[in-house]
Parts: C-alpha cells; structure tokens; sequence
C-alpha cells in the first residue's frame, strides 16, 4: 500500500476495485464501513455483488476480465470533464498527451458496449472520485490475476495521477496482500529478479554489496517465476523443485498439467507445517514450525514490519525455517551460521536500505513502516511525498484487450474464482477447524437463478463443471450477485479444485496467471 490503514478514517472517497474486502481483508473491510459510517462515499466496481457492495453510494458491476476497458473509461471521463489536477500531471508526471489519445475512444457509451457498465453510471463514479481531493483507491487479486494484470495495474495509477490522489494522506494505490507475509517474502527478495528491498538484480553495485557480506558470487541472471517452474519442469529442463509453504497442487491453475510437471523431477523436496497434497508428491518433506513456534518479522500490507514471538515450541522434528535452511546450506558447503532471527534480521538492516533503520529493539515497542532509513526515522506512513521513487510518474497509455479465453458453444459459461470468508487459500489449515468446515464444508458452484432454472438444477444439487482442462463435481448454491452466463467457484477445496478448470496463460509481464476467467460446460448429475 502507498499509504496506510489508519487513512482509511480521513478519506472522504474510497474506491474498491477487484477485492472481496470484508470477506478476505476483514480488518480494513470494518475499517472501510467505519469510514462510510462517518461520511466518506464508497465506490465498489466488481463482477459479482460482494457483500461491501450493499454500503457502496455507487456500485458497477461490469463483465469479467474488461477492467482496462472501464478504468480508460473513468480516465476518458475525468480528461473530457476536466476535472483532473492539472498541476499535480504538469509537476510530477509525463507522458499524459500519450495518455489522452488513447482514453479519447473510451466514451461511457463504448465501455457501456464492453463491460456492460451503464454509461450514466460511468460518469457518475468518474466524477465521485476525481472531485475529491482525498480519494483512496484498493484493489486485490480481482485486478492483478489476468493476462492484462499489469495493464490493469498500470491504469489503476493512472487515475491516481490523474487526480492527484497520490502522495497524501487519505489518498494512494493500496492493493490488498493475500496472505500475512506475502509482502514480508517479497521485500526479503522471493521475486526471480531482485535482492531484498527491490534492489535489482542487474544492478551490478548492489550485487557487489551482498557478495561482500555473503562471501559468494552472485549470478546477474534473472531467474524462474513460478509459473515458469511449472513449465520448465514440464518440458524436462528443470530437475528438482524445493517448495515451502506452498501448496501448488492446489492453488495453481490447470492442476493436472501441475501434477505432470512435478512427476518429471528427479527431485521435489517440501517444506510445510502439514503434508499437503504437494507434500504428499514429494520425495522429501521438511516438517517446518508455524508461525507460533518461532522468532521473527512479518510485514503487512501497509508496510508495517511486525516482531513475531515464540509462543510455543515446535513439536516433534519440526524446526524454524530459518534453522532447515540453515543448516541445509552448512550441508551444501556454504557455511550459514546464524545464532538466532535478529542476527538475520540485523544483516537485513545492513544490505536492505528500506530497513535500515528497522531494529528489534525499535520493533519491540511497535511496528515501523517501510521505508525507513536510518534508526532516528519513524518510518513512512505514506510513499510519494513530494516525488516519485524513479522521479516522475509515468502515464500508461493501454488498451483493452480480451482474456485468452471466452465463452463459446461447447463452453458457454465464464467462470471466475476467489475464496470465501471461511476457509483460507488452499485450506491446509483452515479444514482442520470443525466451525469454519461446518460453515463452508465442501465446494460449490454460485450461479444466477435463470442459468440453473435452464441448467435443471436447484439449490445444493451437484452439477459437472468442466472445461478444457479438466472436470470436477461440485454442489450448486443459487445467488444474485452473479449475472446470467457468469459463475463462481472458490479455490479452495481439493475434492473439487477449481483449479483443475482454470487457464494457465499469464500475463506477459508479472507472469501471473490468468484465474479470474475461463470458459466452463456446467451439467447436471445423478
């Protein structure tokens, strides 16, 4: 997030795009219902009616997969009306003549043909967001999981900019993180392309600094996304895959071409706190502590690094991952001799300039936000003060362009995935809870009323789902928070994945797949 949580209670508009906030962020989804409570207006923009729709002043519901179509439409709408900040675009950013060209075709009535948003709507919400000069804008994996996910990314900024909503409080791009330490893994350098704080991998002074402190060469080379993994392994050319706390058998699209990439490795070794369905693939499983059994950091959404404390010891021949890895590189050759999580944590504060100034001792009274550069800064609770990290803000200038894969005759329905409120990414944890497993037992199916009216199906009957990629049988719940020829599913769940359907085309930047839409065949069972 370039801002924090606590701005939510200062925003007067607050635009969710892409994120089911009160079921999976439920924290800053009460604080966004705090905030309309007081005054601020709520935007939601989202394809299925999630429940923060119900406190929204304004709420689009536009087709799946056609984001870049609506957000250039906003964009069209603020420039025609002229209601951006003009000195905000002429000051800290560039290439906006670019920007202007390509939304002039985006009229509300050419997005209303795309997306199905009504035009009037449109600029309704354009003219919300842009006449506020505190506006916040979130967005979640409803926005990123597509093959245009950095396009989408890249025109959320652009109305940012657009309106000056940056470099503020109450204001900022906020995308929600799907797990506690996801954004935590990421500032640590779990990208195939930079060191930890984002230092780059081809920047060859940075490099120069670990390999001091490491004693090793380091390569300049980029390395494998994990889409790219699953490819490699597939076609041979990548021999051992070693994964920790992850549960791809699950939470990957086009499960089955998963399972015949990981049955070609020489190798898969598994480091988990349960034997997952990867585990249960693997020729080795490393019995990893959960986050009560061990020291450390966790860093949150809004950039807050957290201290973590054991509350218990691990059981059995389970161990920190910290301590595996560890003494896995003393049995590789490499010695890594660390004593405990804050000496790591104090080489962290040495290579990674966004942490500098980030201690145990400072953490041990409260959590600092990123990006903190020396032991006397507060931390930062908001990015872009007076200027942009690389100087000025730059205007994408992109078009629409269509999912991989649409409806046709022999798959007439699209379908698009997320979670639910009771159960947890791949439920490794979650279904080992009998309340949340008596609320969300199995999979299921959410289809508009008309479409299992014509399927022949009633409520909590079980249909067939299948695409191109697989098949799975699931129980049918009837909602009207979908529109006709649009289902949903939750990932959840192994006995009927809904990854088995999904597509795994990626976007061509940030390589993430493409879970939100697919092209899906639903038929009723005995």
């Amino acid at each position: 997030m370039t801002n924090s949580i606590a701005d939510i209670a200062d925003a007067k508009v607050i635009l969710v795009i892409g994120s089911n906030t009160t079921e999976q962020h439920p924290v800053i989804g009460s604080k966004i219902i705090e905030a309309v409570e007081h005054g601020a207006k709520l935007i939601v923009i989202d394809p299925r009616r999630i429940p923060l729709a119900n406190f929204a002043d304004i709420y689009l519901q536009p087709k799946v997969g056609t984001n870049v179509a609506w957000l250039n439409g906003l964009a069209h709408v603020i420039i025609e009306e002229n209601i951006c900040d003009h000195d905000f675009i002429a000051d800290r950013t560039e290439n906006y003549r670019e920007l202007v060209k390509m939304v002039k075709k985006y009229t509300p009535q050419y997005v209303q043909d795309i997306t199905g948003i009504p035009a009037d709507d449109l600029v309704r919400a354009a003219r919300l967001y842009a006449n506020s000069d505190r506006a916040m804008m979130f967005y979640c994996m409803g926005i990123t999981q597509f093959t245009s996910g950095t396009d989408n990314v890249r025109t959320c900024a652009n109305l940012a900019m657009l309106t000056g909503n940056l470099g503020k409080p109450g204001t900022g791009v906020n995308p929600l993180r799907g797990q506690n330490n996801v954004q935590g893994a990421c500032d640590m350098g779990a990208l195939p392309n930079v060191l930890t704080g984002y230092q780059r991998l081809e920047d060859k002074e940075a490099r120069h600094r670990f390999e001091q402190v490491w004693q090793v060469e380091l390569p300049a080379k980029t390395g494998l996304s994990l889409t790219e993994m699953i490819s490699n392994a597939a076609e041979g050319k990548l021999k051992c895959l070693y994964i920790m706390g992850e549960n791809p058998l699950i939470s990957d699209p086009d499960l089955n071409h998963v399972r015949e990439a990981f049955e070609k490795l020489e190798l898969l070794i598994v480091q988990d706190i349960f034997l997952t369905e990867t585990a249960s693939m693997a020729d080795i499983v490393l019995p990893g502590a959960c986050f009560a059994e061990k020291d450390g950091t966790f860093t949150n959404t809004e950039r807050r690094v957290q201290r973590v404390r054991q509350a218990a010891l691990p059981k059995g021949s389970a161990r920190e991952d910290w301590r595996i890895i560890s003494a896995l590189a003393c049995k590789m050759g490499y010695l890594m001799g660390y004593e405990s999580p804050e000496e790591i944590m104090e080489e962290i504060s040495v290579l990674t300039p966004i942490y500098r100034g980030i201690t145990y001792h400072r953490l041990d009274k409260k959590g600092i936000q990123w990006p903190c550069p020396h032991e006397a800064h507060p931390g930062t609770k908001y990015l872009h003060k007076n200027k942009f990290s690389s100087g000025k803000g730059k205007f994408h200038a992109v078009d629409y362009k269509k999912p991989v894969e649409l409806p046709d005759k022999e798959y007439p329905f699209l379908l698009t995935t997320g979670r639910t409120a009771y159960q947890f990414h791949t439920a490794t944890m979650t279904k080992r809870v009998a309340v949340l497993l008596r609320e969300d037992p199995d999979g299921f199916i959410e289809i508009n009323a008309e479409d299992a009216k014509a399927i022949g199906v009633r409520e909590g009957w079980p249909v067939e789902v299948s695409s191109s990629r697989g098949r799975v049988i699931c129980r049918v719940s009837i909602t009207d928070s979908l529109p006709q020829g649009t289902v949903f599913m939750p990932f959840h769940f192994a006995e009927s994945a809904a990854n088995l359907l999904t597509n795994s085309a990626v976007d061509p930047v940030a390589k993430i797949p493409e879970y939100k839409v697919c092209a899906v065949r639903i038929r009723g069972v005995d």
